[in-house]
């Protein structure tokens, strides 16, 4: 009995090589999604989704390039239009990456029955060579009354892993839960 629980146990154990930087982070990332959503934010998937057609388009367009049924000189013309259409629209997809996504892991709707207009952007950031540790919650528009300011928290990796790089999800959840609850008082008030 007790062996099935310890089995159990060790199966939701979130464990990260303590060497590899884009380990600690996709775990630590992981986990915030999984406590954002877990509060009653749901998750928003429009941009994933445009980049996802957005990229499919440009399979397509590289795929309808290739297989053509005319040989080159003959296809010159069309060959210059698709790659031409396939620079452009990995322009389209970089610039989306680049102004609308930058270092976001969760895009979320308003929770229900909140009186506020807007979801989260969640962010983080671990760069190469520190253990520091920075995630961000931020309005995802930041131009509406009912936006909040924008949260942050930075700590060392150091203190959420065992040396044997295990995550110890207590502390964790609620540094996170902690920052969530800092952003939710930060909205603005109403005024009388």
């Amino acid at each position: 009995m007790e062996e099935k629980k310890i089995e159990s146990t060790n199966k939701n154990v979130k464990k990260a090589n303590l060497l590899d930087h884009h380990s600690i982070k996709h775990i630590l990332d992981e986990s915030v999604s999984d406590i954002v959503t877990s509060r009653g934010y749901k998750e928003d998937v429009r941009l994933s989704n445009l980049k996802l057609i957005l990229g499919t388009i440009i399979i397509v367009v590289a795929l309808v390039a290739q297989f053509y049924n005319k040989k080159f000189p003959e296809n010159r013309d069309f060959l210059i239009g698709c790659i031409a259409l396939y620079v452009v629209l990995n322009a389209v997809l970089q610039l989306i990456l680049y102004t609308k996504e930058k270092n976001a892991i969760l895009f979320t709707y308003p929770p229900e029955g909140s009186f506020t207009s807007t979801g989260l952007v969640v962010s983080s950031k671990l760069p190469r060579f520190s253990d520091q540790y920075t995630l961000t919650i931020d309005s995802a528009d930041p131009k509406s009354i009912s936006a909040g300011k924008s949260v942050e928290l930075t700590k060392s990796v150091t203190q959420w892993f065992t040396k044997d790089g295990v995550l110890v999800e207590g502390l964790f959840w609620k540094d996170v839960e902690a920052l969530i609850k800092n952003y939710a008082e930060e909205e603005p008030k109403k005024k009388k």
